[in-house]
Order: C-alpha cells, then sequence, then structure tokens
C-alpha cells in the first residue's frame, strides 16, 4: 500500500488527513494523466457525508484546471460509478465516499476506464504529485479549460440496468431494505419498487451526519429486529457507498458474505452458469463455508483480504462469483465491483426461483464460531515471524485437525498482528487463541 492510497482508496479524516487540498491535487493530476492525447472525461459520484460536496468541488477544480470535462452523477453508489465508467467510455471514475466508515471520514476512490480500482502503478504517480517529487502540472488556457456536465441520466441508465437483471418479478414478496442513510437512499427502493415489491424502507433520510450511524450492514441488528417485527420474507442492509449488503432471512437470522457466496454458487451451479465450478473468497471466508462447497462440488480459492484481490483473482481466471464475509459479493457477468443492490437481487433470484424462502436455502452452511484477536506489537513481521510463535501455530492447527483452523496474518494500517481461530465451540476458539498470545507474550513481542 501507498503513503495516501490503500486497498480501498485515499482515506481519512475530512480536513485532517485527507484534505480539499488533496481532492485538488488528485483532481489535477488525473486531468493531465488522461488528457494527454485527448481531452479527458472523468464521471464524479459522492455519497451523502456533508464533506463530500467539499471535496467533489475540489476535485472539479483540479479536473477542470487541468482540461477534463467532468460528469457529475451526484449522490449515488460506488458500483453505479464503475457501471457508468465502463459503459459510455469515460476514461475514469471518482467516487468520494469512506464506505462504511463515519460520517466524519471521507475518501476518493478512483476507478479505471474497465470499472475497476485504478492501477496502483497510477496512485503512486499520484502520491508524488501531492508530495511535490514530480515537475508542476501545467494549467489549462482559453477553449482547453475544462467543463462540468449534470449527468444524472447516468445514475438513471444505472438503475434501469438493475431493474432489467431479475429472471422474475418480486410481487407479493415483503422485502425491508436499511440503506444506512447513504448512498443506497438514492435507488435501492425505486429498483425494489419498479420490480414489485412491497418494500419497506428503514434509514434512507440522510443529513450528511448520520450516514452509518446505527444503521446499515455494520449494524445489521435493526434491520434484523425491524425484519422480525414486520414478519418480512427478507431484508437487506448496504453500507454508505452500497457496495456491500448483508441479508436477514425470513426468521430473522444473519446471512453474512460467506452464506451469501453459498447459495449463489449452488444456485449458479445448479443453472450451469458457474464459471469453472469455482468461487473465490478471501482467507477470512469461514470454514463452514469450504465444507458446505465440499460437499457440493464447489471449488474455490483464496485470496489476500480486500475485494480488490477477489476481483484480481477472478478477472486473470475467468469466475464468476466472489467475495468477501463482510458482504462485497462480485459477479463478474453483471459488474467489476461488489455491488450491494445487485447482490440483492441475485439472492432474489435463488429465493425465487427455487421457489424455497432464504432461511431454508441459507441453514445448509454451519458458520463455525470465529474468535479475532488483534494484538498489538512492536514489529508485526518479527511477531508473526518468530520461530517460538510459528511452532504454537502449526501445533494449534495440528490440534485443530479439520475441525477448526488458525490464521495469523499482519494488519494492513494498524501495527497489529490479527490472530484468528475457528473451532466447533466458542470455548475452543478462546483457548486456542490465548495459546498464540501467551507465547508472543513470554517472547516479548507485545507492545503496551
Amino acid at each position: 500500500m501507498g503513503k495516501y492510497f490503500g486497498t480501498d482508496g485515499f482515506r481519512g479524516e475530512a480536513n485532517v488527513n485527507l484534505t480539499v487540498e488533496h481532492a485538488y491535487k488528485v483532481g489535477r493530476f488525473l486531468g493531465w494523466y488522461f488528457g494527454q492525447n485527448h481531452k479527458a472525461q472523468i464521471v464524479i459520484g459522492k455519497d451523502t457525508r456533508r464533506s463530500s460536496y467539499m471535496f467533489e468541488y475540489s476535485l472539479v477544480a483540479g479536473l477542470t484546471a487541468s482540461g477534463a470535462d467532468v460528469y457529475l452523477l451526484h449522490v449515488t453508489t460506488t458500483p453505479s460509478v464503475s457501471y457508468v465508467v465502463r459503459t459510455e467510455n469515460f476514461d475514469c471514475g471518482i467516487m468520494i465516499s469512506a464506505s462504511h466508515n463515519p460520517f466524519y471520514d471521507n475518501g476518493i476512490k478512483i476507478i479505471n476506464g474497465q470499472g475497476q480500482k485504478m492501477e496502483a502503478s497510477v496512485e503512486e504517480q499520484i502520491e508524488a504529485y501531492i508530495d511535490g517529487k514530480i515537475p508542476e502540472i501545467p494549467f489549462a488556457l482559453k477553449e482547453n479549460i475544462g467543463r462540468t456536465v449534470d449527468f444524472s441520466a447516468g445514475r438513471n441508465r444505472y438503475i434501469g440496468y438493475l431493474i432489467s437483471i431479475p429472471t422474475r418479478a418480486f410481487k407479493n414478496m415483503r422485502v425491508g431494505l436499511d440503506c444506512a442513510n447513504g448512498s443506497a437512499s438514492a435507488i435501492a427502493k425505486s429498483v425494489f419498487d419498479a420490480l414489485g415489491a412491497k418494500t419497506y424502507v428503514i434509514n434512507n433520510e440522510p443529513d450528511g451526519t448520520n450516514i452509518n450511524t446505527n444503521c446499515g450492514s455494520t449494524h445489521i441488528e435493526i434491520l434484523q429486529e425491524f425484519v422480525k417485527e414486520k414478519q418480512l420474507d427478507v431484508g437487506f442492509a448496504y453500507d454508505g457507498d452500497a457496495d456491500r449488503c448483508i441479508a436477514i432471512d425470513d426468521q430473522g437470522n444473519i446471512v453474512d458474505g460467506d452464506i451469501i457466496l453459498y447459495v449463489c454458487g449452488k444456485y449458479l451451479k445448479e443453472q450451469g452458469k458457474l464459471n469453472n465450478n469455482t468461487i473465490v473468497t478471501t482467507v477470512m471466508s469461514n470454514l463452514g463455508l469450504y465444507k458446505a462447497c465440499d460437499r457440493e462440488g464447489i471449488s474455490y480459492e483464496k485470496t489476500a483480504v480486500g475485494d480488490k484481490y477477489v476481483c484480481e483473482n477472478m478477472m486473470d481466471n475467468g469466475h464468476m462469483l466472489g467475495g468477501e464475509q463482510s458482504g462485497h459479493i462480485i459477479f463478474a457477468h453483471h459488474a467489476t465491483t461488489g455491488d450491494g443492490i445487485l447482490t440483492s437481487l441475485k439472492i432474489m433470484e435463488a429465493v425465487l426461483e427455487k421457489k424455497l424462502p432464504l432461511s431454508t436455502l441459507a441453514s445448509e452452511v454451519k458458520i463455525y464460531p470465529q474468535l479475532l484477536k488483534n494484538v498489538r506489537v512492536f514489529n508485526k513481521q518479527e511477531a508473526r515471524e518468530n520461530a517460538k510463535v510459528v511452532e504454537i501455530v502449526e501445533q494449534v492447527g495440528k490440534d485443530l485437525g479439520d475441525e477448526g483452523r488458525i490464521l495469523v496474518r499482519e494488519s494492513g494500517t494498524e501495527p497489529v498482528v490479527r490472530v484468528m481461530v475457528e473451532a466447533a465451540t466458542d470455548d475452543i476458539c478462546r483457548e486456542q487463541v490465548n495459546r498464540v498470545i501467551q507465547v508472543m507474550e513470554r517472547e516479548q513481542l507485545i507492545a503496551e
């Protein structure tokens, strides 16, 4: 990861470690970079944070000053920006969002011409420009100065595309939506209404400061209670920019990304549409998912944590379905990035075509208890590679056998090592995690 750009863009607290000056320079560089041989055309979307308007205006100033024409989608989802970029032949797209973070954070996600996250090589050049390590970029002059264009039509075309995907109408289905007071507030209800569902919506009144606040996919208990109270058939919760989805079944149970991968993967296999008979997961997916896939004869691959790595694996190998436990699910036939609303539509397709409630489809996966502890250390690499730590991790793995697993990895953003154990019971998880941490303590690897 770079100095400013992580696996999910340039993110930080607004006007603290992500400032309008940063946004202006990002715009200046991108407008110049894509405009060297033609008039650059770049599309921008934003979520509902108060600071999103500030960053939008700053990006626009930088882009147009470098000669780019800027098309504004206004409040919309990250996957809609990805869709518009790749279907309308834009040079790149920018989404202003910090996803599931609190309202006071924000971020700049850059999407390449194929609708995927921008290549690291371009992000590195942006960072060099921000830090003054490359020559100053010339301003556009006279008729070469860029302009802005209202492009809400692009968002409407994306809504139309979503409506075209389901194989049948949602008539008589009672569906709950938690829009997290974020980007989905502008799109989700209209999609489900158009498909004939009886739609019940909560947390769809953004005020600039309530995005993700006690709502959405990171506070799934809110939708869980709503589904049970209203006796709905299914519920879907999105995050701030609607690129992830967590579902609630008709019994009020949580259906996370792992179970969604199983339900949709099995359905696609039955339809002959699961390319290579393979799903792509991350190393954090639950052991229960793998056991269920083994039973159904579905192959799987594991990547590093991050939907960016899932997407890369899928594109490199031609796989059709992949995602994360957190609800980033990619359906490569329809999209090049995680799309929460699209995911909910594909779950609805499986439910309706199989004529079974989501609780029945999800019950085939036995989710193993999981315990994750973040251990603050002096040096992440030294802690993970310490001979005694390696030895105890191997021993725990042998002791768990086929009924559990251990994963020890370095955090990409914090000075911590993450120790995760899955096992048959919570007590076993706790016991085995503590065995590893005790060795770290004896080896004096843990920072106070």
